[in-house]
């Protein structure tokens, strides 16, 4: 059952406040959220609960793992959140009660939940997920990671103005990235026991100057100590700094330390006083790469990937199989050691890795899974308590490519450091301590532009279990550098390409390339545009040929986070296989959605393509156009007042003047005029003195474009560059809508109202279109072919309107679909004195509307199928199988004809 928020509110209400709790509760609970009665009563008979003299618990896989308690709940959710049984069942949900207090964990977003259990109602929302309502910022993402970095950048700026000739230097702005990850892994290994507590900082402020002259000595000396493995060999008082290798505090010619003054001193020393034991790496390595990277300092956090999306990456590529084969195993030490040796030679590459976030919650969530497994062979087997001495996971099988070079080295930085939380996390589990140093791995992060580099070099495709993941940089078109644009040609060798797309779909192609024929596989987070409009068709005939398909997708969704300026963006996730048998699946508003084959608009569907038609695919559909377009400088169309002005002073341009909209105009019932001039007139019409400055303007701005179409029309200023009006009714389609809308809010306009280039119109148009045009069929063909701008739908007559199949319709279907429309715009009069805005705003729609629109539905669904829908997916599955047979259909009765429609 689907629930909106307010459903779930009253739902859950009333296990508020009672006087007592038993175990009943989570059931309760669950079916308040939409939980099937079904499923319910399973796990209450204890199908999927287990029960003993003095606790219950019970768990439902992706769901809930509940455990009643009598002891401590805090010592026991702290237990539960990692054990092999909630790995095992992968519960969103960890919950732990004594029937006055409860505690929960999201295992996805990281977030707890501490309450008395009365209060439940007053936090409804945290469960919001069982009801398919995702958070839109999933986790506060470590506040103290952007204080940290902003401190970092207070020294960073303070060590510039000391240094100013540094930057002039061939390595000097090199050298001061690499300083700086020295200092976060100091501070870092002085509070989680790498080093001695405080080790680094008490040093620095026992052996320098107050005034900060001999900082720079100091802090070369401690680098080259902890670059020495030899203790003899360093000075007395650097003796107990250990041996780090790994190269990091190799003093090379190029690894100068800049000098300090007082303020920069005691900044370092600050720094040191913050606890730096839960840094997250795979948050703070962006953060810290914007504090040293020119221009982006006021993006502080902004493009870092938050945990939950870069699971929407992992999870469905590789890491749900291992769990999968976890439950599978988990009562036989054979399959779990079996397990164990198929992770432990996973790789993991990412060919755009910035600062490595991907990767550590890759390595992270490997070594979590590799606990579970161990903690549950202990307990099949008394031999394997101690298995070995060192993890499995290898950062060696880890691979990057990035073109900054100080992202570079804050990837490998924030490798090691998840590596040794992870070991933290190993010694409290299994009493074993795994030291970090002497740092044996390094990775495999590489420094290069990931467009010019053979991937093979950086992590060679032997045949391997391989997965690729990555966030790649998305650049459109127009905003491609010279550079940029010539590194499509080193992508697509000998193979054709448009000079339209997307920077990024150079990471697809190579991707693509790369696992083509293997077992790799790979799954990227893109702008959604990739999968829309004429972008679909650019880029993933290439991408799908040789035999790759897409497994699995999130379709468009917001991607944010809780930086000081959030980013903001619409992306989507597509991954990437050799073709299978295993299921493919879409996941959508919060849901998982089996499908037969995943095209590139992201849907159940053949791969077929749009490209721009000139006419409706649609039998007997009327034909849309674009809007009028000006191209005046503004001096053809008019406000209200202006209009008032110009009639009261000169009567006799009335006859020239019309009512004119566009999208916004007409949505939001925004009264504008234009100056609408037939050639039959224009003698009359430039006879008038008070129209003959606006013409004037008019030549003055066209004479001033750079290309030569508009110049021309300089000499007929009186006229719209681009001319498409009728005097007759019409359908106006506006071209961009909110995404919010449940319908795009299309309608009838009057013969006297021109419409502008912001929108579309279907001229002469019956109200049996209007209902076609206003269903949640072809909103659904809409939002899937269309295009979005941010996630608004962005429409288009050659695209959208005349790719629509439509099946020929009889007359008594066009009767009924006339009947239905009448209905919807007699309620939209109903409702006259609000705006189409207000109307269709989902959440003050009236609920005579919303009924006048669902028998619109319901007869359109039933064009086109006899079983009815539950979701756009399942139409856009029986769109595209239509458009694809409709297209088949037109070339082969008309094989002499050049048609523009799928291309496979």
């Amino acid at each position: 059952m689907r629930l909106n928020l307010r459903a779930v509110e009253e739902r859950v209400a009333p296990l508020g406040g009672r006087e007592s709790y038993d175990r009943e509760f989570i059931f309760d609970l669950l079916l308040a959220y939409g939980k099937p009665q079904g499923n319910v009563t399973r796990l209450r008979n204890g199908s999927l609960s287990v029960a003993d003299d003095k606790t219950t618990e019970v768990a439902q896989k992706n769901v809930v793992y509940f455990k009643e308690t009598t002891g401590d709940p805090l010592a026991e959710i702290d237990e539960l959140r990692s054990s092999p049984t909630v790995v095992r069942y992968r519960t969103r949900f960890v919950i732990v009660t004594d029937y006055n207090e409860l505690l929960a964990v999201d295992t996805k977003t990281g977030e707890n939940l501490m309450i008395p259990i009365r209060d439940i109602d007053q936090h409804f929302t945290f469960f919001l997920p069982w009801a398919g309502m995702e958070k839109a910022q999933y986790v506060s993402e470590a506040h103290a990671d952007v204080k940290a970095a902003e401190r970092m950048g207070k020294l960073f700026d303070e060590l510039l103005a000391t240094n100013p000739g540094l930057l002039e230097q061939t390595h000097g702005r090199h050298a001061l990235h690499v300083f700086f990850t020295r200092l976060l892994f100091c501070f870092f290994a002085e509070d989680t026991e790498i080093f001695t507590a405080g080790q680094f900082t008490n040093a620095v402020g026992s052996h320098t100057q107050d005034d900060g002259s001999d900082v720079d000595d100091f802090l070369a000396a401690v680098f080259t100590a902890l670059d020495t493995e030899d203790p003899a060999s360093k000075p007395k008082h650097l003796a107990s700094f250990p041996y780090v290798n790994g190269r990091l505090f190799a003093m090379g010619p190029n690894q100068t330390v800049p000098a300090f003054t007082k303020a920069a001193r005691d900044m370092l020393i600050a720094l040191g006083t913050l606890n730096w034991s839960e840094i997250n790496p795979d948050i703070f390595g962006s953060m810290f790469q914007a504090i040293v990277t020119p221009g982006k300092r006021s993006d502080l956090g902004q493009h870092y990937t938050s945990v939950p999306n870069i699971l929407k990456t992992i999870e469905p590529l590789f890491l749900d199989d291992l769990r999968d084969q976890f439950d599978t195993g988990f009562d036989s030490v054979r399959k779990l050691e079996a397990l164990l040796k198929r992770i432990s030679a996973i790789k993991v590459f990412d060919p755009a890795c910035g600062s490595g976030n991907f990767l550590v919650i890759a390595y992270k969530e490997l070594r979590r899974l590799e606990h579970a497994i161990l903690e549950r062979l202990a307990e099949l087997d008394d031999k394997h308590r101690v298995l070995f001495a060192e993890s499995r996971i290898n950062i060696e099988n880890f691979h990057g490519l990035e073109i900054d070079d100080f992202a570079v080295e804050v990837a490998i930085l924030s490798l090691w450091i998840a590596k040794h939380q992870m070991n933290k996390e190993f010694r409290e589990k299994f009493n074993i301590a795994i030291p970090l140093i002497p740092l044996k791995e390094a990775g495999h992060v590489q420094q290069g532009n990931a467009t010019r580099v053979d991937w093979n070099e950086v992590c060679p495709n032997d045949g391997g279990e391989i997965y690729l993941i990555s966030n790649p940089p998305y650049v459109g078109s127009s905003m491609q550098t010279r550079e940029q644009k010539t590194e499509f040609k080193s992508v697509f060798g000998a193979r054709s390409f448009s000079a339209n797309l997307d920077y990024i779909s150079l990471w697809f192609v190579k991707g693509s390339d790369y696992i083509r024929g293997s077992r790799a596989q790979l799954a990227f987070v893109t702008t959604n545009s990739v999968s829309q409009g004429d972008h679909v068709g650019l880029m993933f005939p290439t991408v799908l040929s040789g035999g790759v398909e897409i497994g699995f997708a999130y379709t468009s969704f917001k991607w944010e986070n809780n930086a000081k300026r959030n980013a903001g963006v619409t992306v989507a996730v597509i991954g990437l296989r050799n073709a299978s048998s295993a299921p493919k699946y879409i996941h959508t508003n919060g849901l998982r959605i089996a499908a037969s084959n995943i095209n590139g608009y992201l849907a159940d569907g053949p791969n077929v393509y749009m490209s721009r038609r000139a006419s409706p695919l649609g039998a007997g559909m009327p034909r849309m156009v674009r809007g009028s377009q000006p191209s005046d400088g503004g001096h053809l169309i008019m406000e209200p007042a202006e209009r008032d002005h110009l009639t009261s002073n000169a009567p006799e341009v009335l006859p020239y003047i019309k009512r004119y909209a566009g999208a916004a105009d007409f949505i939001n019932d925004i009264e504008r005029y234009c100056l609408w001039i037939e050639p039959r007139q224009a003698q009359g019409a430039m006879s008038i003195p008070a129209l003959e400055s606006r013409f004037a303007r008019v030549a003055e701005f066209r004479s001033d474009r750079n290309d030569k179409s508009t110049q021309d029309f300089a000499s007929k200023p009186w006229q719209f560059k681009q001319p498409a009006y009728k005097p007759t009714d019409s359908i106006l389609v506006p071209s961009t809508s909110s995404a919010r809308r449940e319908y795009i809010p299309l309608g009838f306009i009057g013969s006297d109202t021109v419409v502008s280039n912001l929108a579309y119109a279907v001229y002469d148009a019956e109200p049996w279109t209007f209902a076609l045009l206003t269903s949640s069929q072809h909103v659904a063909w809409a939002r899937a072919v269309g295009g979005q701008m941010k996630s608004d739908y962005r429409y288009s007559n050659t695209i959208v309107y005349n790719n629509f199949p439509v099946p020929p319709l009889s007359d008594a279907v066009k009767e009924d679909l006339t009947i239905a429309a009448l209905r919807v715009l007699d309620v939209r009069e109903y409702h006259c004195e609000r705006t189409l805005a207000e109307l269709y705003d989902p959440s003050k729609m009236p609920d005579d509307l919303r009924e006048a629109h669902a028998e619109v539905d319901a007869l359109v669904d039933s064009i086109y199928s006899k079983r009815g829908y539950e979701t756009d997916e399942q139409r856009l599955t029986d769109l595209f199988a239509m458009y694809e047979r409709m297209t088949a259909d037109e070339a082969a009765t008309a094989p002499a004809k050049k048609t523009r429609g799928a291309r496979k």
